[in-house]
C-alpha cells in the first residue's frame, strides 16, 4: 500500500552502502531489496517513515526523517484513541497524510 506520491523524506546513498542488509531485514514494507550485493530502493512511496532503516545502517547509506509522515499519524491515533493525525497543522515542515 502506498501512502503519498514523492512525499517521503526517505534519502538513499548508494555509493555509501557496504551491502549488509539489514535495511532489507527491517523494513517491514519491503521499500530495500538487495541487487548485485547492494541495496536498492524499490519503491520510495512505500516508506511510512519509521526509521528503522536508517537506525539500522551502520554505514549512514540511510536517512529518513522519522516522526512525520504515515507512522507518526498511526501512532499518533493510537495514543490519543482518535483518527490517524501527523500534526502537520500545528508542526511546521511535516508531511502531511
Amino acid at each position: 500500500m502506498k501512502y503519498l506520491v514523492n512525499v517521503t523524506t526517505l534519502e538513499y546513498s548508494p555509493d555509501k552502502c557496504a551491502g549488509c542488509g539489514r535495511c532489507a531485514e527491517v523494513c517491514s514494507r519491503g521499500v530495500f531489496v538487495m541487487q548485485d550485493k547492494r541495496a536498492a530502493v524499490t519503491d520510495k512511496d512505500l516508506c511510512m517513515e519509521c526509521g528503522a532503516c536508517a537506525l539500522n545502517c551502520e554505514f549512514g547509506a540511510i536517512a529518513v526523517n522519522t516522526g512525520v509522515g504515515c507512522a507518526a499519524a498511526l501512532i499518533n491515533g493510537m495514543i490519543t484513541g482518535g483518527p490517524p493525525t501527523c500534526g502537520c497543522d500545528s508542526t511546521p515542515g511535516s508531511v502531511c497524510c
